[in-house]
């Protein structure tokens, strides 16, 4: 980092950016801080008799003081119950007991490494691409994983390895926007946005397939314009690798992982199967009373679908390598994810707090409705209000990198103002997400990004974080225009965003 130039507008703004994201306190502290500050704001809204008429009962709710016996009561009694009762987090525990099982016993790894390196050279550059997008099935371990291994491929063939380093990380990056399969950011952030809508709706659930088609289509156009930008742009600008002799070591997998890799495949096309049998027929057993789909106990349970598909998955692989010998090794993996999402947890304590305190002041009314009047008073409510919303959250980016923190900030203020402009939460989430995504790979703040870094200078010694970025940013440019450019052909042409998801309520 020290070899980062101090000169020019661009490399001053950047160690500004970085100065200022570096005085920012923790994420959990920066939550303890805010759920303190809704205390506070409670207090100065009571004495001045705030009050707002809820949209949906008619009802003229008082903003309650938080400092008063009812309210010191109310934090007291509430505060566990605030924590085991948010949303997100049984959601994403049981979700990664899954995934984190699969990813322990080498499964999701041997996948990754497998489909980068046995890629034919024609489309080396697409398949890291698409494995990037499709890496966070191990959540932030793709971006750990990913970039070193396109780098090292690349290098191996030929090419520049700051080019397969530089495709890694941005697909990487842009990957929890983008994927294939439901995965664990789709349960975090439809837990927080659940609880967000609940402040005008109690009854209206965001799931995690709310949001799965627009992620099927953002897989195949992030591959492509990922695989694109570094044809066309990326690898012609870093020219011809002139560096000096890198040794790479590629790691050994087990001498039957390919059998297993096939055989967990086998049993998780069973389990699809089985799956599909119970939703294909008006008769069967998860379509809902009138034999639909949308709404059914199949989506309302996809969570625990998913948990027993990677469990059956990842234990069929576990077996096959010898990894798994007992019951006893499947509980022993699921308790090391469960330790990987340590910090998680601690951060779920003081969001929870927050939200909880937002809610029953009824400042998240207050705030939702008369920030729609305003908007609806100066005319800012059509689609442009959430462009504007995703350029907004594409600069917050530069500031606070954590995309579940990020969102847990934003979802309660915005989530029931855009309801009261009548959009849905789970479009008011998408697009967070392609804002959240675009940006990822370019704030110095990512902590990835010197990880990143440290792999790029195994191939230039002199490489900074401003030659990272500049290899970045290209790529975060075509993204966040490419996405906002799909969130409109979605929005116009009335393409549903998930199952019976629309942009309007």
């Amino acid at each position: 980092m020290e070899t980062t130039a101090k000169k020019g507008f661009f490399n001053r703004f950047l160690n500004g950016v970085e100065k200022v994201g570096n005085k920012l306190p923790d994420p959990f502290i920066l939550f303890v801080f805010l759920a303190l500050g809704v205390i506070v704001a409670s207090y100065i809204f009571s004495l001045f008799n705030a009050s707002v008429v809820h949209p949906g009962t008619g009802e003229t709710l008082p903003v309650k003081n938080l400092i008063s016996t009812e309210g010191l009561q109310y934090i007291v009694t509430s505060m566990i119950g605030n924590f085991t009762g948010f949303a997100p987090l049984g959601i994403v525990l049981a979700m990664m007991l899954g995934i984190g099982l699969a990813e322990k016993v080498g499964m999701l790894d041997y996948a990754i490494r497998t489909t980068i390196m046995k890629s034919p050279p024609s489309l080396l550059t697409y398949s890291v691409a698409f494995v990037g997008v499709m890496g966070n099935l191990a959540s932030d371990a793709a971006m750990l994983l990913i970039p070193p291994l396109a780098a090292m491929v690349f290098y191996k063939v030929g090419r520049h390895p700051l080019a397969g380093l530089a495709v890694g990380y941005a697909s990487s990056g842009a990957g929890f926007t983008a994927n294939l399969f439901v995965v664990g950011t789709d349960a975090l952030l439809a837990g927080i946005s659940t609880e967000a809508a609940k402040i005008m709706d109690e009854s209206l659930v965001v799931t995690p397939v709310d949001n799965w088609y627009f992620n099927i289509v953002s897989v195949f156009m992030i591959t492509f314009l990922a695989g694109f930008i570094t044809s066309r742009f990326i690898e012609p600008r870093l020219g011809k690798y002139s560096g000096d002799a890198v040794e790479v070591e590629v790691e050994e997998d087990p001498p039957n992982a390919g059998k297993a890799f096939r055989n967990a495949i086998i049993a998780g096309l069973v389990f699809l199967l089985l799956m599909t049998l119970s939703v294909a027929f008006p008769w069967s057993p998860l379509r809902n009373e009138d034999g639909g789909v949308i709404p059914s106990p199949f989506l309302t349970g996809i969570v625990p679908i998913l948990l027993l598909l990677f469990l059956t998955v990842g234990v069929t692989y576990g077996i096959t390598v010898g990894k798994i010998k007992s019951g006893k090794d499947i509980a022993g993996y699921m308790a090391e994810s469960m330790k990987d999402m340590s910090g998680y947890i601690v951060l779920i304590f003081a969001i929870s707090q927050f939200i909880a305190y937002f809610n029953w002041s009824n400042i998240g009314v207050w705030v939702a409705v008369n920030g729609a009047s305003f908007l609806k008073d100066i005319n800012f409510t059509g689609i442009w209000l959430i462009i504007g919303y995703i350029l907004f959250t594409a600069s917050l980016n530069f500031l606070i990198t954590s995309g579940s923190a990020k969102w847990a900030l934003e979802a309660p203020v915005f989530v029931p103002m855009f309801m009261q402009l009548g959009y849905h939460p789970a479009f008011t989430q998408v697009a967070y997400r392609v804002a959240d995504s675009s940006t990822n790979i370019i704030t110095p703040l990512m902590p990835y990004m010197v990880v990143v870094l440290t792999f790029m200078q195994k191939y230039d010694k002199k490489a900074g974080i401003g030659t990272l970025i500049s290899l970045m940013l290209p790529f975060s440019l075509a993204f966040l225009i490419a996405w906002i450019i799909l969130i409109l052909i979605f929005f116009y042409a009335g393409i549903p965003f998930g199952p019976g998801i629309t942009p309007h309520l």
